[in-house]
């Protein structure tokens, strides 16, 4: 997801956003555990999206 994308997001959808994304990395994370995934960029790519997300969230409660 691009910055410019979850700026435009609201409270509400970047809650579910987030919560879906972490729900994806712990998927991935034990699935790889368990047996290589295909492409293990992935895990890197949901944890700076939960990271994006995360730091959004805290700009909106400092910016109120």
């Amino acid at each position: 997801m691009k910055q410019n994308v979850i700026s435009q997001m609201s409270d509400s959808d970047l809650e579910v956003s987030l919560e879906k994304e972490r729900d994806t990395l712990v998927k991935l994370k034990l699935s790889h555990s368990v047996s290589p995934i295909e492409n293990p960029l992935q895990i890197k790519f949901h944890r700076k999206n939960i990271a994006r997300i995360l730091t959004e969230i805290k700009y909106r409660k400092i910016k109120i």
